[in-house]
């Protein structure tokens, strides 16, 4: 990947991150509370709906920088083979997958905080990364990676290869590259699919991060966390928040990869 190329990357995804993160926080704020084990209400309802947005805000513009520059190089490494067109939609999978590992490096600590703070609106950003911190260690901050990991993968295995597929699809019918509201619309249907199908994954995040230190729950086995859930709420349950996560992430996929395209195509 060519340096100007790499700075587009990660300027464009920053600018991306940073857009969608702060436009749409009180969606996220919502299905939180939704997917929280205390209840919607207990956990604050419609109170402080911008609680733990500091968080959202500092982690952002590196969290989704991370990704598109391991997505964009990965997919240019493996993109270089003869056989590059038929193995495309396999390499934008395996780009999506390990752009996902790298970025949920800086994003678990600000999510694991930010979602604190949302289901606990009483308490401010600073205070419950302290109290984070005092009881748990930096190890707290990590709470939930690997549920974390195992529920972006998926979405990002449905995601990007829809999104790419249907940008060519559109791109070929209409017979030049796409502008990038034609990207938005894409990155807008890609992501309410992968939203839904991954929301039962969602839940078990949230569950892990929110738990105390020392349950069950806070351990991390994410069958154990979904067979509890549906144990005591049933399908309803493992689905809950799935509509403002699908709302969220459609509108969320169109700023995101729209505002990216156009940054990304004004920097090259």
């Amino acid at each position: 990947m060519e340096k100007q190329a790499f700075i587009a990357s990660l300027t464009a995804g920053g600018c991306a991150g940073m857009c969608v993160d702060l436009a749409l926080f009180p969606l996220d704020t919502m299905k939180t509370r939704l997917q929280s084990q205390q209840g919607f209400y207990k956990a604050g309802g419609f109170r402080g709906i911008y609680a733990g947005v500091p968080s959202a805000a500092i982690g952002s513009f590196p969290n989704a920088a991370a990704f598109f520059v391991t997505y964009d190089c990965t997919k240019s490494l493996l993109g270089r083979g003869q056989d590059a067109a038929r193995m495309a939609p396999v390499n934008h999978m395996l780009a999506a997958s390990l752009g996902e590992v790298v970025a949920c490096l800086i994003r678990v600590p600000t999510e694991v905080v930010k979602q604190r703070t949302q289901a606990s609106p009483s308490s401010t950003t600073y205070q419950m990364l302290l109290a984070t911190l005092r009881e748990e260690g930096v190890r707290g901050l990590y709470r939930g990676y690997r549920s974390t990991v195992l529920r972006e993968i998926p979405f990002s295995l449905v995601q990007f290869p829809l999104w790419e597929h249907l940008k060519t699809l559109w791109s070929e019918r209409q017979g030049h590259a796409l502008y990038s509201w034609q990207a938005a619309v894409c990155g807008a249907l890609a992501g309410a699919v992968a939203a839904f199908v991954t929301t039962p994954l969602d839940v078990a995040k949230t569950r892990i991060m929110l738990a105390k230190a020392g349950t069950a729950t806070a351990n991390g086995n994410i069958p154990t966390v979904l067979l509890d859930v549906w144990k005591s709420r049933g399908l309803s349950g493992l689905f809950a928040g799935s509509i403002p996560r699908v709302t969220f992430i459609s509108m969320g996929g169109f700023i995101f990869l729209g505002a990216y395209e156009k940054v990304r195509s004004s920097l090259l």
